[in-house]
């Protein structure tokens, strides 16, 4: 199935992105904009990691890739739409608008697997 490549992708993607500020949250700042609330960034990392992994062990049969699709376009959309409205009222960082693009770009490539 052409779908289990694009799981294993975005799985990889949302454990690298869920990892990075668990290992380092200095440097996830750098980039992101300073937290007040580390407990939640470390809780959607988690979330993340775990989405992630789901994801990436996906088997190619159609069962498990309708689950990683549903986990993936629900995740992507999720986390657009969170980027998207909270940039722009200023509450996070506009690089965030950046995420946002790489989400729906995952939300395009699930839909182009169809």
């Amino acid at each position: 199935m052409a779908s289990l490549p694009v799981s294993r992708l975005q799985g990889s993607f949302n454990v690298v992105s869920g990892v990075w500020p668990l290992v380092h949250m200095r440097s996830f700042e750098a980039i992101t904009g300073p937290k007040t609330d580390k407990w939640l960034v470390r809780t959607v990392s988690g979330l993340l990691v775990t989405i992630g992994i789901v994801q990436f062990l996906s088997r190619d049969d159609t069962q498990d890739i309708a689950m990683a699709r549903r986990l993936g376009i629900g995740t992507a959309a999720t986390l657009a739409a969170i980027d998207v409205v909270y940039a722009a009222k200023g509450r996070i960082s506009k690089i965030y608008l950046l995420d946002a693009a790489v989400e729906m770009l995952w939300i395009r490539r699930w839909q182009r697997e169809q």
